[in-house]
């Protein structure tokens, strides 16, 4: 069986806890800034957790080999 390609803009957006849950960061945080709060701008730098099956499941398939970093 050949390996798999991953999709690595998909790689670069999601991380892959210790605990195996799939977190990912907030659209919009590398462009137009300048025009938003400072608490907004802050918020920007959080990790979230992906809650839906579907896309994980979709994540999995364009990322196969996603660490745990």
């Amino acid at each position: 069986m050949p390996k798999i390609k991953t999709h690595k803009s998909t790689a670069k957006r999601f991380r892959v806890t210790g605990k195996g849950k799939l977190m990912r960061t907030k659209v919009g945080k590398s462009h137009l800034r300048r025009n938003k709060s400072k608490r907004v701008r802050g918020m920007f730098d959080e990790m979230h957790e992906v809650k839906s099956g579907a896309t994980k499941k979709r994540i999995a398939k364009l990322a196969p080999y996603l660490k745990k970093k």
